[in-house]
């Protein structure tokens, strides 16, 4: 009887399990009227006699977990591989069309999302309607053919997937190019060519300068998620402040973060983790993260976790023996006082020229009483202040979010980071503290407020205990 019952038990789990499978996740960030209201700006912007057509990301190729093009997640919040949103200008109508059910494939990954499922998926999303994929050139292009053709508006940048950018991506399309046995055009040139091939016909134009428009300005739920994730990753880089001591290792250092990130609910990376020791600091993008850390040097880290298609960006450096020389002390406290006049000057209305030289003013007098161990490094102060890349990139679904800072007034809800460095090329010394903001309407928001960045406060931090010294080790 007691093996009866523990049968019955198992097969009932079994089955709740199955059941629990059955329905494919959808995120909970945003309600459906969010994403009615993003293509609804799409259809204004392409106006009346027009379609647009956005491409969702393909299927993984390996043992990868599926992550949505943040376009294509912008639009719908949809995540299932090989999905076409088509909005309609002339109808003001959403279609989403997505493939057929792939049972074989589910019994291995679970749900997917698919055609059949177009009640729920028109409930979740808001579109107007749901086919299967196979009907999009009858339904669309072959509509589109006859007289008067609407114009047709196709995103032209790569699509932005897992710890991408589209600077870092059409740099490596660009490589990809100039390879004589190489050559392949990306997934949405391959789409953009086949479209001219079959419908010569029609006119085509650019969807991505609308789409990063409407992003450039972030919704409340946003800022909620981009704050959250400027959070975690504050939190990531004091777990990597505790965890450092000499001898250890520029990733175990940055693992360390990493596993702040994932505990925390974050599955992905914004960007690979920048963890570099003494002069590998000095390299911007630099990413190996091979070496061992020293005592007496500096390490720099810039990371952040993709939490929920958003992230940040922050960096923060620290001594590897836990103590600052009184000339390391000296020149992340002036970068500091630069950081401040930056904040103390940002907000609606202003324009980052305007700040960039408030903050100059200010920091004149602070040039002025600081006794800086060597003269190169009083240069290097100087040459700072006339350097405007202070004032950074968006920050927002990416790293380096599309759009730039420069040129016009600051928008209340615009979120970018602020990045005072100083470079000392005699020493290959590079000194930077970045934190990513929001603009106010009288202020900023300073999204990573609440991580060490004052010797005092960052030498505090790493006399506690970090992570890594409680991880067993291979013999």
């Amino acid at each position: 009887m007691t093996r009866f019952t523990l049968l019955v038990a198992l097969a009932l789990a079994s089955i709740a399990s199955l059941h629990a499978q059955a329905v494919p996740p959808f995120q909970d960030d945003f309600p459906a009227g969010e994403f009615v209201q993003r293509r609804a700006r799409v259809m204004d912007a392409i106006g009346a006699e027009a379609i647009a057509i956005v491409q969702g990301a393909a299927g993984v190729d390996g043992f990868k977990v599926f992550r949505q093009s943040n376009e294509f997640y912008y639009l719908t919040g949809l995540e299932t591989p090989h999905a076409y949103l088509v909005l309609d200008g002339r109808t003001r109508r959403t279609t989403l069309y997505l493939t057929p059910r792939n049972e074989a494939l589910e019994r291995g990954t679970g749900a997917m999302w698919s055609a059949e499922d177009a009640t729920a998926v028109m409930r979740l999303t808001g579109v107007d309607a749901v086919a299967p994929v196979g009907l999009l050139s009858r339904q669309t292009f072959g509509a589109m053919l006859r007289p008067p053709r609407p114009r047709l508006y196709v995103p032209f940048s790569p699509a932005e997937g897992e710890a991408q950018s589209r600077d870092e991506l059409l740099a490596h399309q660009a490589g990809v190019a100039g390879d004589p046995w190489d050559g392949r055009p990306s997934r949405e040139a391959h789409f953009l060519r086949l479209i001219e091939e079959r419908y010569p016909a029609l006119e085509r134009r650019d969807l991505t300068p609308i789409l990063d428009t409407l992003r450039s300005t972030k919704s409340e739920r946003e800022i909620a998620l981009i704050r959250k994730a400027s959070v975690l990753a504050g939190l990531g880089i004091l777990e990597a402040m505790k965890s450092t001591r000499p001898g250890v290792s520029e990733y175990q250092a940055a693992a360390a973060a990493r596993f702040t990130f994932l505990a925390n609910g974050a599955r992905f990376e914004g960007y690979n983790p920048i963890a570099g020791g003494g002069t590998n600091a000095w390299m911007g993008h630099y990413s190996r993260n091979l070496d061992s850390l020293k005592a007496g040097d500096l390490v720099l880290m810039d990371y952040a976790p993709d939490l929920r298609y958003y992230t940040s960006d922050v960096t923060r450096m620290w001594p590897v023996n836990g103590t600052y020389t009184a000339a390391q002390r000296m020149l992340v406290t002036f970068i500091l006082e630069y950081r401040t006049a930056f904040f103390r000057h940002i907000k609606a209305g202003v324009t980052p020229e305007e700040v960039l030289m408030l903050a100059r003013r200010d920091m004149e007098p602070v040039l002025a009483k600081t006794r800086f161990a060597k003269e190169i490094y009083r240069k290097a102060a100087e040459e700072m202040l006339s350097f405007r890349g202070h004032l950074q990139h968006p920050v927002g679904m990416t790293v380096h979010d599309p759009g730039t800072i420069w040129g016009q007034p600051f928008r209340e809800g615009q979120v970018f980071t602020v990045d005072p460095m100083m470079w000392i090329p005699d020493e290959k010394l590079y000194v930077r503290m970045e934190d990513t903001i929001l603009v106010t309407t009288d202020g900023i928001e300073n999204f990573t407020a609440l991580l060490a960045s004052t010797p005092d406060e960052i030498e505090a931090v790493m006399k506690q205990e970090g992570i890594l010294s409680r991880v067993p080790r291979l013999p």
